[in-house]
């Protein structure tokens, strides 16, 4: 097929209806051929487009907001970042209640050690519609940001998200 084609590049280009009739692959071939060029392409380009980076807390809400707005539950999520800050993952670390939702730090960082994240923020929402961090967000806020900086991944901001309103704890000097 290379042949015919006269270079992988070429051969890369092909449709699979030119490659059925060029090469005398048949049409099923011709299909695997062309699908297995645009996976390698996928697969080459996965790596290099990328999230933008999250520069403030109004980035991590508009990121996080149609997600975590208008459940009837909490929920708690950490967004692992690499060193510029962009995000490699997003993972939901738990569910709670209406009112509350239990986290504990083994679990917020396990994934993050695992994906080798350089830093993380965290975020969950308050179904009331009430942005206002309670007293337990604030402990576990100062749980997270020891354990962070201890495993070296360091907590940039917990965010409270509520309807179309959120609170960032690193710009109300809570982190």
């Amino acid at each position: 097929m290379m042949e015919d084609a006269g270079s992988l590049a070429r051969l890369a280009r092909t449709s699979a209806h030119e490659l059925a009739r060029q090469c005398g692959v048949g049409d099923a071939q011709g299909a695997r051929v062309v699908a297995a060029f645009e996976l390698g392409r996928r697969a080459v380009y996965a790596g290099v487009v990328r999230q933008p980076a999250v520069s403030c807390a109004a980035d991590v809400f508009a990121r996080l907001q149609p997600r975590l707005a208008g459940l009837e539950q909490e929920v708690f999520v950490a967004l692992a970042l690499d060193v510029r800050h962009q995000i490699r993952e997003e993972i939901e670390v738990s569910r709670g209640t209406l009112t509350g939702v239990d986290v504990h730090p083994r679990e917020v960082f396990r994934p993050l050690v695992r994906q080798g994240a350089a830093a993380v923020v965290v975020a969950h929402n308050h179904p009331s519609g009430d942005p206002t961090p309670s007293p337990e967000d604030l402990v576990l806020t100062e749980r997270l940001r020891k354990v962070g900086d201890l495993l070296g991944i360091p907590l940039l901001d917990h965010l409270i998200v509520a309807g179309d309103r959120y609170c960032s704890l690193a710009e109300h000097s809570c982190v």
